[in-house]
C-alpha cells in the first residue's frame, strides 16, 4: 500500500530526528539503509565526504559534527556562488553546506537553512553558535512550503532531500517561488535510471534513505520545466552505483538509482 504524505513525512523526520541524536550521543547512525553513512568517528565522515566530492579544506573549515555524511554530492561544486549572495539550503540537516556557502557569499551575503526535523535543526544552530556565523540562520519548515518570501534567493542548494519529500513537483514550484529571477538551482539528489520494483519504492527503510522515493529523470524534468524554469540540466553521476550500494548492501537498488546533480534558471522576467 502506498504510503500517505503525512505518513511519509513523519517516518523521514523520525528517520533523521535518530540521526541527530545519534550524532550527538556519538552512538552512530541510527538509520538502516539510509543515504547517511554517519558516524562518531570523524575520519569515517571525512572518508564518506571526499567520495561525495568535498575537499579536505571543505571538511575543515565547518565546526566539527556539521559533517554528518548525510550527502550524495557536493552543491557547492555547481553552485558558483558569488560574494553578496542570499543562498537558501533545502533540508539543512546540521548545517555542513549552509557553512561551505557562508564562506563563499562572505559577511555581505546570507545562508538560510531550512529543515523540518527540530532535533536536527537544534543541532545546526549549536553548530552555527560554535563556528561564531552571523550570517546564517537555519529555519524550521517543510521544503514543500518553505518559510520564505518570494524573490529571496539567488540560489537555492539541495543535498539528497528533495528526493525524501512525498511531492517533489511542489517543492520545484516553491524553489522557483523563493528565487530572485535570475536566480539558479544547484542540487544534488537521488534520481531513478529505471522504474523502481514496488516493493522497493514502498519500503519505509529506503524511502528515509533516499533511494525507495527516487524519481525517474524525465520525471524530474517534467516537474522542473513546469515549475517555470529554464535552462534544465540533469546529469547522472554513474561513478556513485559504488557508494549507493553501500547504502543497501546486498538490495541491489544501484541498478536503479543514481546520484545526479540538478541544475535550472529561473528566467530573468519571471514573477
Amino acid at each position: 500500500m502506498e504510503v500517505g504524505e503525512d505518513n511519509h513525512r513523519q517516518q523521514v523526520r523520525l528517520a533523521y530526528a535518530q540521526v541527530a541524536i545519534a550524532n550527538n550521543e556519538g552512538s552512530g547512525c541510527g538509520v538502516e539503509s539510509s543515504c547517511c553513512g554517519v558516524s562518531d568517528d570523524a575520519a569515517i565522515n571525512t572518508l564518506i565526504s571526499t567520495r561525495l566530492g568535498y575537499s579536505e579544506s571543505d571538511l575543515q573549515v565547518v565546526p566539527e559534527g556539521a559533517d554528518m555524511g548525510l550527502g550524495c554530492g557536493n552543491p557547492k561544486a555547481i553552485a558558483a556562488l558569488q560574494v553578496g549572495e542570499t543562498v537558501v539550503d533545502l533540508g539543512s540537516g546540521g548545517g555542513f553546506d549552509c557553512f561551505l556557502a557562508a564562506a563563499e557569499v562572505g559577511s555581505e551575503g546570507a545562508v538560510i537553512g531550512v529543515d523540518m526535523t527540530p532535533d536536527m535543526l537544534s543541532k545546526a544552530r549549536g553548530n552555527a553558535a560554535k563556528g561564531n556565523y552571523t550570517n546564517v540562520e537555519f529555519r524550521l519548515g517543510e521544503i514543500e512550503a518553505l518559510p520564505v518570501a518570494d524573490n529571496t534567493a539567488d540560489v537555492i542548494i539541495s543535498n539528497c532531500v528533495i528526493n525524501l519529500s512525498p511531492d517533489k513537483a511542489r517543492v520545484f514550484r516553491e524553489a522557483f517561488r523563493v528565487l530572485k529571477p535570475g536566480g539558479r538551482l544547484a542540487i544534488s539528489d537521488v534520481v531513478a535510471t529505471i522504474e523502481l520494483p514496488e516493493e522497493m519504492r514502498n519500503d519505509p527503510q529506503l524511502i528515509a534513505g533516499c533511494m525507495g522515493n527516487a524519481s525517474l529523470i524525465e520525471t524530474l524534468q517534467q516537474w522542473i520545466d513546469e515549475a517555470g524554469f529554464t535552462s534544465i540540466r540533469i546529469q547522472p553521476k554513474d561513478d556513485s552505483k559504488a557508494f549507493i550500494r553501500d547504502w543497501a548492501p546486498g538490495r541491489g537498488v544501484e541498478d536503479y538509482v543514481v546520484s545526479a546533480t540538478i541544475e535550472a534558471i529561473k528566467p530573468d522576467g519571471a514573477v
